[in-house]
Order: C-alpha cells, then sequence, then structure tokens
C-alpha cells in the first residue's frame, strides 16, 4: 500500500518551501554485521594459533610465550585504543609513536627518577596528554589538517627525545617500577601490563559505546557539519579526543619502560602504523563514523601473534612485513565494498 508524498507550494506571500525528507527504505542495521566481523577476526585469530601450535608446539603453545604475545600486545593495544578513537572522529593521528618516545625518555631522566614511582607515572602521562593537547589545539582550533599537524608533532617529539637522551638509553633504577615486568608481580598468571591493557580496553569500549561521548565521536566521523548543525562542539570534541590519544600514549610509555627498563629516544617506531593498521583490519572505518574497540583489540593480537609465530619459525622480517600489508590492503577493500553495499 502506498501513500502519496506531500509536496510543498510557494507563492508570493508564502516563505520558501520547506524541506521535506523522504525515506527510501529501512536501512539494515549494523549489528549482525560488525558481529560477524568479530567473529571473522577471531577465527583468523583461531587459524594463527593453530599455525602456531602445528609448527612449534613446544615453544609457542608454552605459558611463558603466551604470556609474551599477551605483553608484547599490550603497549601497542592501549596506543591501538586511542587511535580508534581519533580515527572514528574522522581524524588521524601520526604522531603516537613519537609521543610514546618523548614520554619515555622524559620520564626516565635521572631528575624524574628522584621521584620514584610516582614521579615516573606522572611524567609520562602529563607529556602524554601535552603533547596531546598541542595535536588538539593546531587541529580542532588551528584549522590544521590533522595529518600535517600530527606528522610535524612526529617529527619534533622525535628530535626532542633525541634532544633529552642524546643518542643514549636511559636505564631505570626504580625497583618499584621494575618489579612491575617480573614474574612475582604476576596476577594469577597474568601480567600487570595486560591487567592494564584490559583497564584501558574496558574504558574505551564504555566511552564508544555506551556514553554521550561516543555517540558524538561517531557523528563528528559520520558528517561533521551536520554534527555542528545538531548542536554538537565539534572543536571541543576532536581536542578532547587528541587528548585521550595523547594520554594512551603516556601510559603505553610507562608500560613499556616497565617492560624494557629503559626510557629510548627510539623507542614506540613505527606504533603509528600499527595502530592504525589493527585499527582498519578490526573494522573501523578510516574516512570515520564507525569504530569498535573489539575489533582494534582483535586486530592487535592479530598482527603480535604473526610477529611471534615468525620469530619462532625464524623466518624473515621482510615477509612478516609483507604479510601484514597484504592483511591490511585485504581490509580495507573489504571496506571499501562494504562502504559501497551500504549506500
Amino acid at each position: 500500500m502506498t501513500h502519496p508524498v506531500p509536496t510543498a507550494q510557494s507563492g508570493p506571500d508564502q516563505g520558501p518551501a520547506p524541506v521535506v525528507l523522504k525515506k527510501t527504505g529501512p536501512r539494515r542495521a549494523p549489528g549482525p554485521r560488525m558481529d560477524l566481523h568479530t567473529l571473522t577476526l577471531l577465527g583468523i585469530l583461531a587459524v594463527l594459533v593453530a599455525v602456531g601450535g602445528i609448527t612449534e608446539p613446544d615453544a609457542f603453545l608454552d605459558s611463558g610465550n603466551l604470556q609474551l604475545v599477551l605483553t608484547q600486545a599490550s603497549v601497542i593495544g592501549v596506543v591501538t585504543v586511542g587511535v580508534t578513537l581519533v580515527i572514528t572522529s574522522g581524524g588521524i593521528d601520526l604522531s603516537v609513536g613519537a609521543m610514546v618516545a618523548l614520554a619515555s625518555v622524559w620520564a626516565s631522566t635521572l631528575a624524574t627518577q628522584e621521584y620514584g614511582f610516582a614521579g615516573i607515572l606522572f611524567t609520562a602521562v602529563l607529556v602524554g596528554l601535552v603533547a596531546g593537547l598541542v595535536n588538539g589545539v593546531l587541529i580542532a582550533y588551528g584549522r590544521v589538517v590533522p595529518f600535517i599537524a600530527t606528522l610535524a608533532m612526529l617529527a619534533s617529539a622525535r628530535g626532542l627525545a633525541l634532544m633529552i637522551t642524546d643518542g643514549r638509553t636511559q636505564i631505570v633504577t626504580v625497583t618499584s617500577v621494575l618489579d612491575l615486568g617480573l614474574p612475582d608481580s604476576y596476577v594469577l598468571g597474568i601480567p600487570p601490563l595486560v591487567l592494564i591493557f584490559a583497564a584501558v580496553t574496558a574504558a574505551g569500549w564504555l566511552l564508544l559505546n555506551r556514553t554521550t561521548f561516543g555517540r558524538r565521536t561517531v557523528a563528528i566521523g559520520g558528517n561533521a557539519e551536520a554534527a555542528r548543525l545538531a548542536g554538537i562542539d565539534v572543536r571541543r570534541q576532536r581536542l578532547y579526543l587528541y587528548l585521550l590519544s595523547g594520554l594512551c600514549c603516556g601510559i603505553a610509555a610507562f608500560m613499556l619502560i616497565i617492560l624494557s627498563g629503559s626510557g629510548q629516544n627510539t623507542a614506540g617506531n613505527l606504533y603509528e602504523l600499527d595502530a592504525i593498521a589493527a585499527a582498519i583490519i578490526g573494522g573501523t572505518l578510516l574516512s570515520g563514523g564507525r569504530g569498535t574497540i573489539t575489533g582494534s583489540v582483535l586486530g592487535v593480537l592479530i598482527f603480535t601473534t604473526i610477529t611471534n609465530i615468525f620469530a619462532l619459525n625464524n623466518l624473515q622480517s621482510d615477509v612478516q612485513q609483507i604479510a601484514k600489508g597484504a592483511i591490511i590492503v585485504a581490509a580495507v577493500l573489504v571496506q571499501s565494498r562494504t562502504s559501497r553495499t551500504e549506500t
């Protein structure tokens, strides 16, 4: 049964004809598709675990190796949570690796170590927040393109990290920090870094999926102008998102200090590429408007597992990079196909 669509008329004594929005039909809900994507990622991860178990059963399935995989995934995983939020809003952050390096070296100087555990943690988080604030101000209020602003931060943060260290590795001597990386500090066999990663992931998921902040982030990524007309302060929202990205980098820097026992200007190398790649294969649209923390975490675990399998089988790193590149291209092609289908 069809109904006539009312038309608006205008005349000399009438104002502009009102805009009539017509529905073209019900849109398919994204829930089932997203669930299918998550199941697909879980399937890929299961296949990788099976491959590792078949090729190197004693080494790969060893509890120590599995703990190592989770620990290595934790640092880049925390960074990926922040990057996912930024990409969901339609932005990009190429400076996360450099911010991790800057925060780690600033937090591991001799002057900072004099204040112990609290001093190192506070400095790492503060440096990450300040760097994220600079990015946010430049992008949100300075109207600098995110690619350019974060690229400038990448170069500046790397240069400042090199200046602070003078090219040397800064050894951390604070026992309370180093102890967190020892097996004695594990909780029920789980390393503290993994627990931190889980906490950040849970916070990011709740923020994106269960708060007004998350809905605003998705709205801005889908259509920033429409979000502005709907009453959302787009500039302030973007500022907050880059602050969160910087906060995640500060936390990751502290975790890296625990893991390596030092601060280095080369820390976090290529983290930006790994984080963006994990978010993309996880289902976050590079153009913005849709993001998934769960998918990003699975993406991180997939990449970390691939790296571990290659290392255990003594395969060359160049083959590993080719495999990662192929996965990224495949994920982007799937996203493009899905976007065309939805429209």
